[in-house]
């Protein structure tokens, strides 16, 4: 199986955001309400000030709560809280989401090139001669996180396909625990190939191409659910888990969603069905099967 290694602490975290529509409910004060702890997982935007304080200025004025935002170094220890009820709502994957679909309740899903959709991408330097994932047995290759769907259930599962496990196909493979951290892996020739999440590449195409432009494509999956906004079915009662949903999926203008979804590239939000997450359920009995 993959080794893990000590993950960058500077590392991007994947922030969500959007919305306007404003839920009325009584005002309380803040010694009379639990702070709204909205998590994030360690994939994207870590550090990124301006975003996390237009974030956070946003879900205050619209939740009329005081809000914290959590962050954690896994995808793990965040769903943990979710599951668990010590936080109101995150914004997760959709891998951690279908193995907890029992205790979970959809929020929000983004919007991405107007489909709630995303790809995983198979990664490797840019001037490898390689065209088909085929090509890169043996290699050292670089995963974003165990739960992560596409930085390494996406690949796990096209490996349990064939019958194969990561092991047996990868010369060794490891955890960076961050998309861009799969991209800088393969990059400066750390590892090989890498698992990443196609929006981030993309994302990252456009904010650090000096980056990427030292990696390539060579798989593209298929469209998959993106990764949601969800809470815990134990917090369902929260007034202001509603709010956080009315919120997001307003298509109402508002400066600072406006600035969060430039900042994320994002269209907006939408209030999914569950099935939107089939596909990735499926991925996960695909590798139950092999063991």
């Amino acid at each position: 199986m993959p080794t893990h290694i000590e993950p960058d602490r500077r590392e991007f975290l994947k922030a969500a955001v959007g919305g306007l529509a404003v839920l009325s409910f009584p005002r309380h004060s803040t010694a009379e309400v639990r702070p709204f702890q909205f998590g994030l997982t360690p994939v994207f935007l870590s550090n990124d000030l301006e975003l996390l304080g237009h974030l956070q200025a946003f879900l205050t004025a619209r939740l009329e709560s005081p809000v914290e935002l959590v962050t954690r170094r896994t995808y793990q220890e965040i769903t943990a809280l979710l599951v668990s009820g010590e936080i109101h709502a995150a914004w997760i994957c959709g891998y951690p989401y279908v193995q907890h679909k029992a205790d979970l309740d959809l929020v929000a899903t983004p919007v991405w090139h107007g489909k709630p959709l995303y790809q995983s991408y198979i990664i490797a330097a840019a001037d490898r001669k390689v065209d088909d994932w085929h090509g890169l047995a043996g290699d050292v290759h670089a995963f974003s996180d165990p739960d992560s769907n596409s930085g390494f259930l996406v690949t796990r599962a096209l490996l349990a396909e064939k019958k194969i496990l990561p092991e047996g196909f990868f010369k060794r493979a490891f955890f960076t625990y961050g998309h861009r951290n799969v991209i800088r892996a393969v990059a400066s020739g750390l590892a090989q190939s890498g698992s990443v999440d196609g929006y981030v590449y993309e994302v990252m195409r456009e904010t650090e191409p000096d980056l990427v432009k030292l990696t390539k494509i060579v798989r593209k999956s298929e469209w998959l659910g993106f990764p949601p906004i969800a809470s815990p079915k134990s917090l369902a009662g929260d007034v202001r888990v509603k709010a956080l949903q009315q919120a997001l999926v307003s298509a109402n203008k508002d400066p600072e969603r406006a600035k969060v979804l430039s900042l994320l590239r994002l269209d907006g939000f939408v209030a999914a069905d569950p099935s939107l997450f089939d596909t990735i359920a499926a991925k996960v009995e695909t590798v139950r099967q092999l063991g």
